[in-house]
């Protein structure tokens, strides 16, 4: 059996996992952004995956619920988006834990982005069902948290994806699936 040296254990590890996430977090900081809705005609040209980057870059504006419930965009790739968020007293439910919504927030934003980058210019979608699955209770304890979504499947009409929001020491904390209709984006929404 291997010997645990002090820079290997699980403790450091998740210490410097939270410093990662933490230094993120700062990183993004840093770049001048506003949250709000970005006009149509800066969206319907780009891609899904362009669409988040210029939000990580700050060139387009982030979601307004990121400010409400502290969360935001931290990474962004091809089926795949990342979303870090802080619990707080003010999203806890009466039993003194982080209420399910704000979990199920994060996991829909990170499981419907992940779907959301794999759309070419033009192309939309919307959440058809969300599952999740609440493993373990959260609170303000977990200083971070991040939601982690991956496509599992990208079709013309249909996407799947899965997510998990987990620890800084890799705790699960919940677990999700979505299914997406895709369809063609019009102006001025709906």
């Amino acid at each position: 059996m291997p010997t645990m040296t002090p820079s290997s254990s699980p403790t450091t590890a998740a210490a410097d996992t939270l410093a990662a996430w933490q230094a993120r977090a700062d990183e993004l900081a840093r770049v001048p952004r506003e949250l709000g809705i970005a006009r149509v005609e800066d969206v319907l040209p780009l891609s899904g995956l362009e669409l988040f980057e210029a939000m990580i870059a700050g060139r387009l504006p982030g979601a307004p619920i990121a400010g409400t419930l502290d969360f935001m965009l931290v990474e962004a790739s091809r089926g795949r988006a990342v979303f870090q968020g802080r619990p707080q007293l003010g999203h806890y439910n009466p039993l003194g834990t982080v209420h399910g919504g704000w979990i199920a927030t994060l996991l829909d934003s990170a499981v419907g982005c992940a779907v959301h980058t794999t759309l070419p210019a033009g192309k939309a979608y919307t959440t058809l069902e969300l599952k999740v699955n609440f493993v373990k209770a959260v609170s303000a304890r977990q200083t971070l948290v991040r939601a982690e979504g991956e496509v599992i499947s990208a079709g013309a009409r249909v996407a799947t994806a899965r997510g998990q929001l987990v620890g800084p020491d890799g705790t699960l904390y919940a677990h999700a699936t979505t299914t997406c209709l895709i369809f063609d984006a019009r102006p001025g929404g709906g």
